[in-house]
């Protein structure tokens, strides 16, 4: 896959998707939000791939949110930076997701990495949520999934006070998961990717649908019912039974329910 403001590799079973703008403290465009979205849903379509993990380009910025230029003058769709895209083509990939924090997570970065399912930082990273003294906010992943990782007084203290959190009074608070040397960050990402890549995909797959069922209201519950259990359940002799049966126009078997 060729892309503008993001690089995609893949590593084995792991894909790393970097964001590519440094200069810019790898904020979101409205191009690099597509981009990824683009990215974690082909990734989505393939087997090959069995942990994404996204980080940032350069060793000073993981992401520091997102730039408002460049959108339509509307109060419709157009007019807003699209990053429910890539937060919802996370949140829905059935792999897992690692977020690799190689320095600043501010604003939309740090939702980013909130809404990956594991989370390792570098020694030096700077996370922190800014939109109320800068005049934005994030009422969607960054406040729901920012609670059910804190809790809800500490997470109203981030976005209501916004202090500064170093990687370890993030992973004190389970902000995050770990924390490593600046210089061993990609290797114990690699490491941390790998084994989880040891997992049974299936069981993986299960596990995330499951965690995202009370969000996703009919859709998190069709993640799990459609996309986990139907394939299994087309595979069973009850289902065979039955399209067997309905075509020939007879009554089925139900000896062969529940096999």
């Amino acid at each position: 896959m060729s892309f503008e403001t993001i690089i995609y590799e893949e590593d084995g079973p792991i894909g790393w998707l970097t964001l590519n703008r440094p200069d810019d403290g790898n904020m979101f465009t409205p191009q690099m939000c597509h981009e990824i979205r683009d990215c974690v849903n082909a990734i989505r379509r393939e087997t090959r791939t069995r942990v994404l993990v996204i980080t940032g380009a350069g060793d000073r910025f993981f992401c520091v949110g997102g730039r408002k230029e460049g959108m339509d003058d509307t109060l419709l769709y157009a007019g807003v930076l699209p990053t429910l895209e890539m937060y919802e083509a996370i949140d829905k990939l059935q792999k897992p997701v690692i977020a690799s924090v190689n320095g600043f997570a501010v604003g939309g970065g740090n939702v980013l990495q909130v809404v990956c399912d594991l989370t390792i930082a570098k020694e030096s990273a700077v996370f922190r949520q800014v939109g109320p003294m800068m005049g934005s906010f994030d009422a969607g992943f960054g406040t729901w999934y920012l609670e059910d990782l804190i809790g809800k007084k500490k997470a109203k203290e981030l976005w209501m006070l916004n202090p500064k959190l170093s990687a370890r009074e993030a992973q004190a608070i389970g902000l995050i998961n770990r924390v490593v040397p600046d210089d061993r960050l990609r290797e114990e990402t690699r490491k941390m990717a790998l084994e989880v890549a040891e997992r049974g995909a299936f069981a993986l797959a299960s596990i995330k649908a499951a965690f995202n069922v009370r969000h996703g209201g009919v859709g998190g519950l069709a993640r799990m019912a459609h996309d986990l259990l139907l394939r299994a359940y087309l595979d069973s002799e009850e289902s065979h039974e039955l399209g067997e049966a309905f075509r020939a126009k007879r009554k089925p078997d139900a000896g062969k329910f529940g096999r």
